[in-house]
């Protein structure tokens, strides 16, 4: 079973290279970010042609998330239940298994801009109450996969320049804290559990030849439980869509569960 999760930075420019991307990858679960579009706009019909199934929370311009599987997925939840927060920034689906159910979460986390600012305050927010939920989830759902962007390079070893991007966004030590904190809930970091080449990023800013040069960060991640650990023989970043014509910024990241 293939679980993944890519931000997109727009589906209704991206769908044909997602599509593409499926039909040469077809991963069982897929988890979408910055779609920027409304849900009366979500292209379910070219998903359900390709084989899958969709569900999404969009909002205009700007945020917006989705699960593409191979399986209808049930009890669906948007949105991180008792936030006040009008962006769309979660969705989570349970699908079936060979092994049993599995609580799929996916979430476009707040970017937060510079510590010190509003926005910054706002991840901060948002981050405790996705700690509280994912905790409360993961006793209901012991089988469960968090996935998203994350916009947090957990180690200076996820960043192309640790020294000069010290204490800046992405690279706090409150979001690092936020980040250890899921894990100390029972997560697993499933690119972490095998030995990666240096300096493995999933996202490349498209100013100053950053893909080219590899100044990268790794903020997409897959966190997985403890009762599905053991099941995970591979986790690796897919570069290749990175090198399409008017790709995204961010690339696919994909886990293999046995």
């Amino acid at each position: 079973m293939k679980i993944a999760t890519w931000n997109v930075n727009s589906l209704s420019v991206r769908l044909p290279q997602v599509l593409d991307w499926l039909a040469a990858n077809p991963v069982d679960a897929l988890g979408l970010q910055e779609l920027k579009l409304t849900d009366d706009k979500f292209p379910h019909m070219a998903f359900e042609e390709a084989g899958y199934k969709a569900v999404s929370h969009g909002q205009k311009t700007y945020n917006g998330v989705a699960w593409i599987t191979r399986e209808t997925g049930r009890d669906v939840v948007r949105n991180i239940p008792g936030l006040d927060d009008e962006q769309a920034r979660i969705i989570a689906t349970t699908i079936d298994s060979p092994n049993g159910e599995i609580r799929l979460i996916n979430g476009y986390f707040v970017n937060g801009q510079e510590p010190g600012s509003e926005k910054f305050a706002y991840k901060m927010r948002w981050l405790q109450a996705l700690h509280d939920w994912i905790q409360n989830q993961m006793t209901l759902h012991p089988r469960l996969v968090l996935v998203g962007d994350f916009n947090v390079a957990p180690e200076d070893r996820d960043s192309y320049d640790p020294v000069g991007l010290k204490d800046t966004i992405h690279h706090t030590v409150q979001e690092r804290d936020h980040f250890q904190r899921l894990l100390q809930l029972g997560l697993s970091d499933a690119f972490r559990m095998f030995e990666q080449p240096e300096k493995s990023y999933s996202w490349w800013d498209y100013r100053m030849l950053g893909f080219q040069k590899n100044r990268g960060l790794r903020i997409d991640h897959i966190l997985v439980s403890e009762a599905l650990k053991s099941k995970v023989s591979a986790c690796s970043v897919d570069r290749a869509p990175r090198k399409n014509k008017q790709p995204s910024d961010h690339a696919p990241v994909v886990v293999t569960l046995d």
